[in-house]
């Protein structure tokens, strides 16, 4: 019988966004945390006649934009998480979440630990996707140094009100695939609303001359003076891992194999185009089910 105690639990999922809307719980509409929820429910892990929950995820994200690794934390009976052991418990939640939910790890934590408190967080967006997308060149490299820093990013996101503005983004670099730059990567200690999504599409309208470096520059150093170079799509930006202390994130480099260049060439027509984003979007989600695979090692409990 159970003494009442419980344990703090930190987990990790990926999960691919186009099925929901969006990370966290909304009523009424399918979300990953409210799917996390009911199955936890299912298995009388959570107390199913209880409204409250105590399943917290790490970063918010929109609907459409896929995750490689999140983070989260949920509150378990003490003797139950003894009798499950981690191999057990995301056997049994693999067999129950949907097949575009992937629970990687879970591990036992402090009392203090807090998913929220990342110590960065790592994002890939895959420019090559939006239409009429042209790598510009080594000058791309200038473009993304102007993001790096401790600045004032509200021109660059969906602030909400009472929200610090202020971001730190540690690097930002290009995203560079057998030998091909397809978009860009960026890490930051906590990102606003729609932060990478506006800075993405800050870069591609650069990229086809529809804006200057000079005004990005500028709505970066003068966040009073309000810009809006609008809101790339979802579809293309990818939570590569969050990192804590604690729970480090796999750095082992990836050789991805999956990605096809576009067409280009005088013949090439919207059509092909059109054609190669749907494939090249069925390859952001083969790469994220083999990563899962990589990453899903458990270790192996001998019973005494």
């Amino acid at each position: 019988m159970s003494d009442g105690s419980t344990v703090r639990l930190a987990f990790r999922i990926g999960y691919l966004g186009d099925a929901y809307h969006g990370s966290q719980i909304q009523p009424d509409v399918k979300t990953v945390q409210g799917e996390l929820i009911r199955v936890f429910r299912s298995l009388r892990w959570l107390d199913p006649s209880d409204n409250q929950h105590n399943l917290v995820l790490s970063s918010r994200t929109d609907a459409g934009v896929h995750v490689r690794v999140n983070g989260g934390v949920v509150r378990m009976d003490r003797e139950l998480w003894k009798a499950l052991t981690p191999r057990k418990m995301v056997r049994a939640l693999d067999d129950r979440l949907p097949k575009d939910i992937a629970f990687l790890d879970v591990t036992e934590v402090e009392e203090t630990w807090n998913p929220r408190m990342a110590e960065h967080r790592v994002y890939r967006y895959r420019l090559e996707g939006i239409e009429f997308w042209q790598y510009p060149g080594d000058v791309f490299n200038d473009w993304l140094a102007m993001f790096v820093g401790t600045y004032d990013a509200r021109n660059f996101a969906r602030l909400e009100e009472g929200k610090n503005p202020i971001r730190t983004i540690l690097s930002c670099e290009p995203w560079v695939v057998d030998g091909r730059v397809v978009g860009f990567e960026i890490v930051g200690e906590a990102f606003l609303w729609n932060q990478v999504r506006r800075t993405a599409m800050a870069l591609h309208r650069m990229s086809i001359g529809e804006i200057e470096p000079k005004a990005v520059e500028s709505a970066i150093e003068h966040p009073e003076i309000e810009a809006d170079f609008g809101v790339a799509p979802p579809d293309w930006l990818m939570l590569w891992g969050v990192h804590w202390e604690n729970i480090p994130l796999d750095d082992t480099p990836v050789d991805i194999q999956c990605f096809s260049a576009p067409p280009t060439g005088v013949g090439v027509e919207r059509t092909m185009r059109k054609r190669w984003r749907e494939a090249a979007r069925y390859e952001m989600k083969s790469l994220l089910h083999n990563e899962w695979a990589r990453l899903g090692e458990l270790p192996i409990v001998k019973h005494r």
